[in-house]
């Protein structure tokens, strides 16, 4: 197996080739399931390197295979999601989006462009390691059902048959040179709430005449809170909230009805479903009180991310071998989901992430924002570490 100074030594040899493809696939951004381009680019530099894949997995999705000695050995999965945000970028940088409204704020061209590079340096000691490395370009983490559940029923998981996952993610707030795991439960499951309450619209001067639906609206929406009060202080991590409320009325008019929309997370299953009981319960009770119609549909989404002790340990190991004990951190539970989560019901998995911040450069907006960046050095990271990763855990 290669040591950690001929992993890093190719890092540094291919991250001109890594910066190129991260700045292309940010300046060429493509929504969820629409990741043509992306991917037709993609197969060319895996063309380059003469790395054997297929596409057109849920239309966009790409598998490639680097085999080593023994290639049936142990297979280890690589992951990397290529999908953007509907987000007008605000940046100022030679490459930004020219797709307007559509935007890299999450990270997944770091993610492709590191994964791309990590394919660079596995390929090249291929004859040094024993197993497969399977490599994932997924669509569609950004949306429900999420391409995750999507790929694993077109069988990524089959032919060959994977023993182990592994994926990175950007992580601004964290300074660049350190990454950060957590072993067992880390995210969140993830719903999505749709209702709609409907009562009588009319004059807002002839108040005998109309039934608000947006004061009963707002009745559930409090009623809720009392339940799901987002303190912090419940046995089961929970967060219920809600970004949008629309009622389309004016100034003296009161609308037949109002629309909302918002999220449930949590982290155990049995309680996710008495969550959405309760929210039922709830949303009946006070509509029916205040002689309203209640439309509500909970849509269930991805479920909770957990991290294989044994193979996050061994990663976390791995990692402090490459970037020493000091950079490598322990990351607290989060209530943000990640579709990842689906390889973690199946199979042993571990999901890290990468520090891209950096104060001193002024690089601090979060993902999902419309100024979101790296410090681009981080792609060496993100391509060494990652398959140092996977060599570490093919050889155990």
């Amino acid at each position: 197996m290669p040591t950690v100074e001929q992993i890093k030594d190719h890092a540094e040899k291919v991250f001109a080739t890594v910066l190129e493809a991260r700045r292309h696939i940010h300046a060429n951004p493509e929504l969820s399931f629409k990741e043509t381009e992306t991917s037709k680019y993609i197969c060319s530099l895996l063309d380059k390197m003469g790395i054997e894949y297929t596409t057109g997995h849920v239309k966009t999705g790409i598998i490639a295979l680097i085999k080593g000695k023994n290639p049936d050995k142990k297979v280890l999965l690589l992951r990397a999601d290529m999908d953007a945000l509907p987000i007008v970028e605000q940046n100022k940088t030679d490459y930004i989006s020219k797709n307007v409204g559509v935007m890299h704020a999450c990270g997944h061209d770091v993610h492709s462009a590191s994964l791309v590079g990590a394919a660079h340096i596995l390929n090249n000691f291929r004859n040094e390691f024993e197993g497969t490395v399977k490599l994932i370009f997924q669509p569609g983490e950004e949306v429900l059902p999420g391409g995750a559940s999507l790929m694993i029923k077109d069988g990524v998981l089959k032919n060959p048959n994977v023993n182990v996952a592994v994926a990175q993610h950007v992580h601004p707030s964290m300074e660049i040179g350190k990454v950060g795991f957590k072993s067992g439960m880390y995210m969140a499951s993830t719903d999505e709430i749709y209702l709609t309450v409907t009562g009588k619209g009319g004059h807002a001067a002839m108040p005998a005449d109309y039934n608000n639906p947006l004061l009963i609206a707002s009745e559930v929406l409090l009623e809720l809170k009392k339940k799901f009060p987002n303190d912090g202080k419940c046995q089961i991590p929970t967060v219920l909230a809600f970004g949008k409320i629309e009622g389309a009325g004016a100034t003296n008019v009161i609308p037949d009805k109002v629309d909302i929309q918002g999220t449930f997370r949590t982290m155990d299953e049995k309680w996710r479903t008495e969550g959405h009981d309760i929210i039922t319960k709830i949303v009946l009770e006070v509509c029916n009180k205040n002689n309203a119609k209640a439309d509500l549909k909970i849509v269930r989404g991805y479920p909770f991310l957990v991290n294989d002790e044994k193979v996050t340990e061994h990663c976390r190991k791995a990692a402090m071998d490459y970037l020493g004990k000091e950079n490598v951190e322990e990351l607290p539970l989060r209530m943000t989901a990640e579709d990842f989560a689906y390889f973690s019901q199946e199979l042993p998995c571990c999901f890290y992430r990468l520090g891209t911040g950096n104060k001193a450069k002024g690089i601090v907006s979060g993902v999902h924002t419309p100024t979101f960046d790296i410090d681009e050095n981080a792609l060496k990271i993100g391509s060494g570490l990652m398959a140092w990763l996977a060599l570490n855990e093919l050889n155990c």
